[in-house]
């Protein structure tokens, strides 16, 4: 039943450009009107229909804890109780920092704003800033926000709708973003040799995750690392989806490559609006008010969205074999995939982050994701979505995990999707 989402639906669409207020929770891809919802706890969610599922989408990322943690909660009504906003500095932006600093050792220096896409085109900015460069290269598929100069051959969304580029972007914007292949070193090299001295930076997911989960191929990373220093470029791991949920120190510790910069988002704000990028000092210090490149921001690191970033990066320093626990049970749901699907899909997984595409060649690139079978997975989508189990509505999403997933919710997933492959059939 979805009588009261269909009705808030229509209201938004009247007041909101296609009823919602980020493309991918439209539905448009799979075919469904899209669920509102009024509440989530643990690994549920409840629409306004009262309707619950088993969430794997867990907000994109940051519900690693679960929706609604205790703790985490506790805090941040402590915090908000003592004003939301004061456009000044507080301690907690302090204590941030130095965290983060200490679990991505990386980030000597960082900065505070509110959103992946505003750390992201902030880091951009410290880079061309630093190197005196103009010309960026980013990978097909890699989506780093809907900052103008990165929506060049974009994932997430975009890749959903087909418009890997957007309206309303001037030519004059992206002239200086060069496309290369993700896991295609001479893609690289080829850039490099055309362009030796005006590379400011490469920017990478590390672990690609939204054109589905693509994983790294075996030196990628390394090399990534190398030619840039060779070049005299900056190499910038895009972490707003990896940090802290990867690991505790990042796709960074767990592939053991140390980049300029890294931007961050999801995890280190709690699930509250946050993003932070950060790197070697000598380069932070070109960040105004020491530095020539200006950024600024009157809600970046308010007290709120540190409170909660503050205590789920405790939570998950202090256990740190969550990350095991996540694992386990990725592993568990992709096990039972293969098992009743075979060789009809290809299942990309690492560590908690996982997705399964229709396809059964395996998924290595962004030509090699979008030539999975999207009508294929909106079917898949749907029979999840009528029995209680919530996932991305797009092909080129990741599942994600978070400890609040029971034992007993992993093996009724498992179990419906093993259902569902009984009674697939192939295009």
């Amino acid at each position: 039943m979805e009588q009261r989402s269909q009705e808030l639906f229509e209201r938004a669409k009247r007041r909101i450009p296609g009823g919602v207020n980020s493309p991918v929770r439209a539905f448009q891809a799979v075919g469904r009107t899209p669920r509102f919802i009024a509440s989530a706890h643990g690994d549920r969610i409840l629409d306004v229909d009262q309707n619950e599922y088993i969430d794997y989408v867990c907000s994109w990322g940051p519900g690693i804890l679960g929706h609604a943690y205790p703790r985490v909660i506790e805090k941040v009504q402590e915090a908000c109780a003592q004003g939301l906003t004061f456009g000044a500095p507080t301690e907690k932006e302090v204590v941030l920092a130095e965290l983060i600093a200490e679990l991505m050792p990386s980030m000597q220096v960082s900065r505070l704003v509110n959103s992946g896409t505003e750390a992201v085109m902030s880091a951009i900015r410290a880079a061309r800033g630093f190197t005196g460069r103009d010309k960026i290269i980013k990978f097909k598929g890699c989506y780093h926000g809907h900052s103008d100069g990165l929506l060049v051959k974009a994932g997430s969304a975009a890749l959903t709708t087909s418009v890997p580029d957007s309206a309303g972007v001037p030519a004059d914007f992206t002239k200086h973003t060069l496309v290369a292949s993700y896991n295609d070193t001479e893609s690289v090299k080829k850039l490099f040799e055309a362009y030796p001295q005006e590379i400011a930076a490469v920017i990478v997911e590390p672990v690609a995750a939204n054109m589905g989960v693509v994983l790294p191929a075996q030196g990628f990373l390394s090399f990534l690392r190398d030619i840039t220093r060779q070049y005299g470029a900056l190499l910038i791991f895009d972490e707003v989806i990896t940090g802290f949920r990867l690991g505790l120190g990042g796709a960074q510790a767990y592939y053991d490559i140390q980049p300029d910069l890294t931007t961050l988002g999801k995890i280190v704000g709690g699930g509250m609006p946050i993003g932070a990028y950060g790197g070697r000092s000598d380069i932070m210090q070109m960040i105004s008010p020491v530095g020539p490149v200006y950024q600024a921001g009157t809600l970046s690191g308010n007290p709120i969205a540190t409170t909660a970033g503050i205590e789920t990066l405790n939570i998950l320093k202090a256990d740190p074999q969550i990350y095991t626990r996540l694992a386990e049970k990725s592993a568990q749901i992709a096990q039972a995939v293969k098992a009743a699907a075979g060789n009809r899909v290809t299942v990309n997984r690492i560590g908690s982050l996982m997705s399964i595409f229709f396809t059964k060649q395996p998924v290595t690139d962004y030509e090699s994701a979008v030539s999975a079978d999207t009508k294929q997975y909106a079917a898949f989508f749907g029979y999840l979505l009528d029995h209680g189990i919530y996932t991305a509505p797009s092909q080129f999403e990741a599942m994600f995990l978070s400890d609040a997933h029971t034992a007993q919710d992993l093996a009724k997933t498992c179990e419906v999707m093993t259902q569902y492959f009984r009674t697939f059939k192939e295009a």
